[in-house]
């Protein structure tokens, strides 16, 4: 299993790049049509090296990356093999050896390095993001931002970063804590947040001392090698060793090995539940640390005492921004059913001015799904709901013809449903909305509880009791509790993540930091006596 979701249709699809193919399998015109952008990113047609551990190299397959808009190949990366991500291990290791050693406010410099350059390459960057991932322009540019604003909240932990000093029990003694770096992060990031997730782990983990090595989505290599080419030049420009944060694009092979390797004494992993347990049980088996960031099913409230209309607009850019493909998308929208009717109009008015289309064009606020895959566990998804006895509300259909025909266009869709419902349990990564309704607040919060998911959750109410509930040990089980915003557009300060099976990591804000440090207790003895704890004495 773990071998079949760690790589994606690209593989399949791959040629090994001493094959010579027939020029009718290319279609090159978006590249043709953005090459100020790729150029200005170092990123060619052919050729792009999906390697860097120090040096840009390849010895894999070449893989094609497609335009979700029309599924025309984009360009090509020769990408990496087990192999490679074993020198680029041993060379990570080497650069950490100097890293480390450098006190952490002089970290904070290099973080600073980095913010700038990616300030310099937001606008192409974030075009290669929607160009490749399929996001929204607006969307694509904030990923890029999110990753800016964690190198600065990294720039501020260089100097805050404290242990702790523990009163002893032993006269002459002290006790400090400590924080030390583990060596090498392991990076598996996904398709549907190409550079923050990247961002939210690398910033973190060179701050607290550490390297990196990252593995990205076979479906968005351009964009780690764009972003490993910022980072790289900062690292220069410090006169460091630039192998300190490699690269290994690839498929199965490589993600499997990473996974697998004791080197990666950190494996942050995101992507779906089901291959995340498999990534944890491989990962606890060699006594690695493991971060996982998996499934959400997410849930929105809404109560008969909120601002509706506030509720809405947050409710549609929660279901249909980066076309439902956020961890932290709405799935399940639960109504107080007095309001359930007055809502759904509204609602449907909405979703009527949706404009889908190509994410580079102004007014579209739901691009592509990411591959043909997606469109079909859409279809899947609304077959079941029919199956089910469910009623589809709004959309429901994929997008066959007209000038969209050739991409992977659908239509967000609400549905209404029962929350016992089997396909409400499951998450469907695509813009579809299940709708329900509840009597009681007790009731809705066992709704929003009852799916092993548990990321995010968002209640809208104006009473304060209903809010400090929802907050407490008696309301939502989930890592992210919102009141009266969507349950995605995460910000930075806060630690990201949720509990059962969406993992339990924690990444980005707060003490996230620490998951990649080593903890130690220190005992000091400065009195020239022998003192036991416990008052034991031993002669």
């Amino acid at each position: 299993m773990i071998s079949r979701l760690l790589g994606t249709r690209t593989i399949v699809q791959t040629l090994k790049h001493t094959v010579t193919r027939p020029n009718n399998i290319r279609c090159l015109s978006t590249f043709e049509k953005h090459r100020s952008v790729f150029e200005s990113l170092g990123l060619d047609k052919t050729n792009n090296k999906g390697v860097f551990d120090g040096e840009w190299k390849g010895s894999g397959p070449i893989v094609p990356s497609y335009n979700p808009v029309n599924n025309e190949i984009m360009a090509e990366v020769i990408t990496g093999t087990p192999e490679d991500l074993n020198v680029a291990f041993e060379r990570v290791a080497e650069a950490q050896k100097i890293w480390r050693e450098l006190p952490a406010p002089k970290r904070g410099h290099v973080m600073l390095t980095m913010r700038n350059a990616l300030v310099e390459n937001l606008q192409p960057l974030g075009k290669l993001v929607s160009l490749e991932m399929g996001k929204i322009l607006p969307e694509g540019i904030g990923e890029v931002q999110e990753y800016i604003d964690i190198l600065e909240f990294a720039l501020g932990l260089s100097r805050t970063m404290q242990g702790s000093i523990i009163p002893s029990e032993r006269p002459g003694h002290a006790m400090l804590e400590t924080w030390n770096p583990l060596g090498t992060v392991g990076i598996i990031s996904a398709f549907n947040f190409p550079v923050a997730v990247y961002g939210w782990n690398c910033a973190i983990a060179l701050i607290t001392g550490n390297g990196t090595v990252w593995k990205p989505a076979p479906t968005t290599s351009l964009v780690s090698i764009a972003v490993t080419r910022i980072i790289a030049k900062a690292l220069k420009e410090h006169g460091l060793p630039t192998s300190l944060c490699a690269l290994v694009t690839g498929g199965t092979d490589v993600g499997q090995s990473m996974v697998a390797d004791k080197r990666a004494h950190v494996l942050s992993f995101t992507g779906s539940t089901e291959v995340g347990r498999q990534v944890g049980q491989v990962v606890q088996g060699r006594f690695g640390k493991s971060i996982l960031e998996l499934g959400g099913n997410n849930a929105i409230i809404v109560t008969d005492d909120c601002d509706l209309d506030l509720a809405a607009r947050a409710i549609l850019f929660a279901a249909v921004g980066t076309a439902g493909q956020r961890c932290t998308t709405t799935r399940r929208l639960i109504v107080q059913e007095s309001v359930y009717d007055t809502l759904i109009e509204r609602l449907k008015k909405a979703y009527a001015q949706v404009k889908v289309g190509d994410p580079l064009d102004d007014g579209v606020l739901c691009g592509p799904l990411h591959t043909k895959q997606a469109v079909e566990t859409y279809k899947k998804a609304l077959e079941q709901v029919k199956a089910e006895g469910g009623e589809i509300l709004v959309g429901g259909r994929v997008i066959e013809d007209g000038p969209l025909k050739h991409g992977n266009f659908v239509e967000p869709t609400m549905t209404r449903v029962r929350s016992d419902m089997k396909v409400v349990q499951h998450e469907a990564f695509v813009p579809i909305l299940h709708t329900m309704t509840y009597k009681t607040l007790d009731e809705a919060i066992a709704i929003n509880n009852n799916v092993s998911q548990g990321l995010s959750s968002s209640i809208f109410t104006s009473n304060p009791s209903t809010i400090f509930k929802w907050i407490g040990p008696s309301g939502s089980d989930c890592g992210i509790i919102n009141v009266n915003i969507p349950t995605n557009g995460a910000e930075i300060g806060g630690a990201f993540g949720g509990e059962k099976e969406t993992g339990g990591g924690r990444e980005s804000g707060s003490d996230s930091w620490k998951q990649y440090c080593r903890r130690g207790t220190c005992t000091i003895n400065y009195s020239g006596a022998l003192p036991l704890a416990q008052g034991i004495n031993f002669g």
